[in-house]
C-alpha cells in the first residue's frame, strides 16, 4: 500500500511556530515512508477563515521547501461531498436532526447533576433522539451523530502507545453539520482522509482527542482508518499551547533554515547545514533514525516548553 501523509492547516492566519512542527514532521514521515505528501486546506469552518490567509500557507510551506506532491484541496468546495456521507448516515438511522442549544445541553446536563468543567467537553445526552421524542416540534438546528452506547474506541499511536475512549461516555452524539449552516470538522476529515486515500495522519498532539471520534465515523461510514502520530507540541514562555487563538506569533520567515532548525528541534531533529534543501535531506535520514527501533515508538519527543524565535 502507497503511504500517503498530509498536513491539513486552517486559514484563520499564517503559520505560527507550532504548526511549522507539525508540517515539518508529517513531510519527513511520507519521505522517509517513499510516499506522497498531501496539502489539504481546511477551510470548512468559513466565519473563522481569513480571506487569502490559504494561499499566505501556501506560500510559506513552500519558503521552508516544504512542496506538496498534488493540487491542495480545499474544504470550502467539497460541500456535496460532506452532504452525501450525512445523507447516508440519516437514511441508516445512524444521525439525526437535533434542535438544542448550548443552554438547553447545559439545563439538561445540571438536570441530570452533571458537572462540566470549563475546558471539557460538553456531554450531549441525547435529548433529541427519536427514540426520546425527537425533535417535538421544535425546528430542528443541527444534525448529530448516534454514539452507539457502548461505543468504547480502542487505538495505538506511533507516539502515544494505546489510546482508548468511550465516545459515549465522554464526548456523546457529536455535531456533524452545525446549527449555522457549516460542516462540522469530525466529519469533514474523515470523509477527505478517505477521498484522499491518506494513510498516515501526523498533526499536533491537541487533536488526539479528536481521533475516536474519526475512528468511530470512519467505521460506521465503512472507510478505512490511517495510522496516527500526534506530535509534541509548542508553548509559549506563560506555558500556553500555542495557537492562532493565543495569539501566537506568525512564523518569521526571513530565514526559512531557522524556521526549520527550530521546529526540527521539537522533533529531535538537529542537523548542521545552512540550506535549506541539504537540510531537509538530512532530516529525512534523522527521521528514519528515530524510526528504526523495535518499538515504533518515538519515545525521544520532548514536548517544547521554551518559546520559539
Amino acid at each position: 500500500m502507497t503511504y500517503v501523509g498530509r498536513f491539513a492547516p486552517s486559514p484563520t492566519g499564517p503559520l505560527h511556530a507550532g504548526s511549522l512542527v507539525a508540517a515539518l514532521a508529517s513531510w519527513l514521515d511520507a519521505r522517509v515512508h517513499g510516499g506522497r505528501w498531501l496539502v489539504r486546506v481546511e477551510d470548512v469552518d468559513v466565519p473563522r477563515c481569513i480571506a487569502g490567509a490559504g494561499e499566505v500557507i501556501l506560500a510559506q510551506l513552500a519558503r521552508c521547501g516544504l512542496v506538496p506532491d498534488e493540487t491542495p484541496l480545499w474544504q470550502s468546495r467539497r460541500g456535496a461531498v460532506y452532504q452525501d456521507a450525512l445523507s447516508r448516515l440519516l437514511a441508516s438511522g445512524l444521525a439525526y436532526r437535533c434542535a438544542c442549544t448550548r443552554s438547553d445541553i447545559a439545563q439538561a446536563m445540571e438536570a441530570a447533576g452533571l458537572a462540566h468543567e470549563r475546558h471539557d467537553e460538553w456531554v450531549y445526552p441525547g435529548t433529541c433522539r427519536p427514540e426520546r421524542g425527537g425533535l417535538q416540534g421544535r425546528a430542528g438546528r443541527s444534525t448529530r451523530l448516534r454514539v452507539p452506547d457502548d461505543a468504547q474506541i480502542v487505538w495505538s499511536d506511533r507516539r502515544l502507545g494505546p489510546q482508548a475512549q468511550g465516545v459515549a461516555r465522554e464526548v456523546g452524539d457529536f455535531v456533524l453539520h452545525r446549527a449555522d449552516g457549516q460542516w462540522a470538522y469530525q466529519l469533514a476529515v474523515v470523509v477527505d482522509d478517505a477521498d484522499q486515500g491518506v494513510t498516515d495522519v501526523v498533526r499536533g498532539e491537541d487533536l488526539a482527542g479528536n481521533t475516536a471520534r474519526q475512528i468511530l465515523l470512519q467505521r460506521l461510514l465503512a472507510l478505512p482508518t490511517p495510522r496516527y502520530l500526534h506530535t509534541p507540541l509548542v508553548f509559549d514562555a506563560h506555558g500556553e499551547k500555542l495557537s492562532k487563538q493565543t495569539g501566537a506569533r506568525e512564523l518569521d520567515l526571513s530565514r526559512p533554515i531557522e524556521a526549520l532548525r527550530n521546529a526540527g528541534a521539537v522533533l529531535g531533529i538537529a542537523c548542521a547545514t545552512s540550506d535549506v534543501d541539504a537540510w531537509l535531506s538530512e532530516a529525512i535520514a534523522r527521521w528514519c533514525q528515530e524510526w528504526l527501533s523495535a518499538s515504533g515508538i518515538m519515545g525521544s519527543f520532548a514536548t517544547q516548553k521554551e518559546p520559539l524565535s
